[in-house]
């Protein structure tokens, strides 16, 4: 049944997809040159992305619906994060329209298709492209990575499906067999298997390990539109002009064909045992809802696929294929090796036209609560619409499930039921716990606090960190606000939810603190020094980076050369920080750098080209490069830092009499 329809833009629609986390949440791109986001269920824009100088062409949301990616026209790539509302990054590099796009299922990558006939694999948090893969003669027009992140498939409209090693850097195969343009791709979620939809009416199946044509399904009378297996790979789904069929492929069969009018369907998810699809003809987009649970999987008469010359064999079990499964990485921080890199013309670096863009992009947030609901919860569970929320079932339906929707409202809040005194004394456990634990957060990442000051006081250039209260916070953040001070008293009631406000806050920042170390912690307990700083820096958390920078500073011996081309950029931020503890820190972790590395430095760029080739030196000397150039940009930070007065001014004045040599 049709779940909504929405007029999504004021020119005609070019683009849509689902996020796959949740199947609920949904974007468009237009002709306006504009990225729409919206809830399924809900009729109102949540928030509108704008940057983009030509209209949209393709859209992907990542697994755990943070970013989104758009391709326009042009062939320039955008990267928003959603839950911060802004443009993370601007990828230029491909000559035509994007066609396709798609995220890596672990790592912050993006694969691009376009119309240039090249892929290309880009590095969003580096904001560099890695490697292009050339080999299609036409357009690129769907890319789907494996489930364990290793390969990429490209589906073009010169009539192939190509499967890439991301590792190696080459082409694995080419499955030839289509007789038209392929228009969708997708891996299986557990097997060794690939499925294919083209404009010559056909699915077809390839196993990945023999590289040969599982099965085909031929007998449909409109091209294939998209496809989607179901999450236990029991059967594929396909997406057709006005129908969805259900297909097995060891032997091929059709357990099921749903006549749905949504047109040319254009992206399919499922949520909850529901498969939403949606489609769009002008400047209306329409979503679909299918019910799962009465749509046969397995196990059921077959709709006149099987050739009477076949016995009727039932399809394997899920899980118990004899194809091989994927070897998944045990954790999330799992990337491509970069073992082939693009020339220095082909890798992007960031340039002030860049910035210029960025700035010039922004997020318009046309429903703020559903914003907040959506992207920005209060008890940081999940940015995406929930998933135990169901559609409301088809009119046919019993009304039962919309009862049982209700149940939950009439939960009785926990928090209101506290007593008093210990609310107060909650509060200042966590603010205790919070001084002996953990730093301040970056202060552009905190949400805005009433505070008891005045506003025409002005703030310190540096906030001191005092011993009686927690480093860089201030108690009264936390509690209510006092307009006058000759005020009246306020009501129990009015004060203890004040209260109850700072106790969320402090809560949402705690959590916050305490996941990105967690997840530090992980990657230096498998790994080394040098990955543990890198996804600190990733996590664009300075008080996480202060955190690993305090215990590397007491042992000197973990620093190299590596760690210091990672952390020089992140110590010119913390010099500038207005609270002490992160320029504490920062001058400590350059003094370091400065004695142990600073001789060694200047002597090898002074030194005599070498005769031949030696790798390792090249490599020593590009670091080293990097590093000056670093320290050079850092010394007129502590220049200007010099003639301050007291300890401060101190600290600067002996790390200028270290750097001297730079000039």
């Amino acid at each position: 049944f049709r779940a909504e329809e929405i007029m999504a833009h004021s020119s005609n629609v070019s683009s849509v997809v689902l996020g796959k986390g949740s199947g609920r949440m949904l974007a468009t791109g237009g002709d306006d040159c504009r990225v729409n986001i919206w809830s399924v269920s809900k009729p109102n824009c949540i928030m509108s992305l704008t940057g983009h100088t030509s209209p949209i062409e393709s859209l992907q949301v990542n697994p755990n619906e943070k970013l989104i990616v758009a391709g326009s026209r042009s062939g320039s790539i955008r990267v928003w994060d959603l839950e911060a509302a802004k443009v993370l990054r601007t990828l230029p590099g491909h000559k035509a329209n994007i066609c396709s796009l798609h995220f890596h299922p672990f790592g912050s990558f993006v694969a691009s298709g376009s119309l240039d006939t090249n892929i290309k694999l880009w590095d969003v948090r580096r904001k560099g492209c890695i490697f292009t893969f050339k080999g299609h003669t036409e357009a690129v027009r769907c890319l789907r990575f494996s489930p364990d992140g290793k390969w990429v498939a490209s589906a073009a409209d010169d009539h192939t499906v190509k499967l890439w090693d991301l590792t190696a850097g080459k082409l694995m195969f080419e499955f030839t067999g289509h007789t038209g343009p392929v228009n969708v791709v997708e891996f299986h979620p557990n097997e060794y298997l690939l499925a294919s939809g083209s404009s010559d009416r056909t699915v077809r199946f390839w196993d990945l390990e023999k590289f040969q044509v599982v099965s085909c399904i031929e007998e449909e009378a409109t091209p294939v539109r998209c496809v989607l297996f179901n999450p236990d790979g029991c059967c594929l789904y396909s997406g057709f002009q006005d129908s969805l069929r259900v297909y097995g492929w060891e032997p091929e069969r059709c357990f099921d064909v749903v006549l749905v009018n949504w047109g040319k369907v254009a992206d399919l998810s499922i949520s909850n045992n529901q498969l939403i699809g949606v489609s769009f003809a002008q400047s209306t987009v329409s979503s679909f809802v299918v019910d799962l649970s009465r749509v046969p999987k397995s196990d059921s008469v077959p709709h006149g696929l099987i050739r009477d010359d076949q016995p009727l064999v039932p399809p394997t079990p899920a899980g118990s294929s004899l194809r091989r499964i994927y070897d998944r990485p045990s954790t999330s921080c799992s990337k491509p090796q970069r073992v082939k890199h693009n020339s220095e013309s082909e890798r992007h670096s960031p340039s002030s036209e860049d910035d210029r863009d960025e700035k010039e992009s922004r997020a318009e947030i046309q429903n703020q609560e559903d914003y907040k609901e959506i992207f920005q919860p209060k008890n940081a569970i999940c940015r995406t619409p929930p998933r135990n929320e169901p559609f409301p079932a088809p009119p046919e339906d019993e009304p039962g499930a919309a009862k049982e929707a209700v149940k939950p409202s009439q939960a009785v809040d926990v928090q209101t039921s506290l007593p008093k005194q210990e609310l107060v004394r909650t509060v200042l456990f966590l603010l205790e716990l919070l001084s002996q634990f953990f730093l301040q957060p970056d202060p552009v990442q905190r949400p805005p606090i009433a505070s008891s000051t005045s506003l025409t006081r002005t703030e310190p250039s540096v906030i001191p960190a005092a011993r009686n209260e927690p480093i860089g916070l201030k108690a009264s953040d936390f509690l209510p606000a006092v307009k006058n001070q000759s005020q009246a008293e306020l009501v129990d009631e009015e004060a203890m939810s004040q209260i109850r406000k700072g106790h969320e806050t402090m809560c949402v920042v705690l959590t916050s603190r305490h996941k990105n170390l967690d997840a530090v912690r992980a990657v230096w307990s498998t790994s080394d020094i040098k990955n543990s700083l890198d996804s600190a820096v990733a996590i664009n958390d300075l008080s996480v980076v202060v955190d690993l920078l305090n215990i590397v500073n007491q042992k000197a011996s973990l620093w190299k050369l590596d760690l210091c081309t990672i952390v020089l950029p992140q110590i010119e931020k913390l010099l500038q920080s207005k609270y002490e503890s992160y320029v504490q820190t920062g001058c400590t972790s350059l003094k370091l750098i400065l004695q142990r590395f600073l001789p060694l430095i200047t002597d090898i760029l002074a030194a005599p080209p070498s005769v031949g080739v030696d790798i390792s030196r090249e490599e020593r000397l590009q670091k080293c490069k990097l590093c000056y150039k670093q320290l050079k940009n850092i010394s007129n930070v502590v220049k200007n830092k010099s003639g301050l007065s007291g300890r401060h001014g101190s600290a600067f004045r002996e790390l200028l009499l270290l750097m001297a040599v730079l000039d």
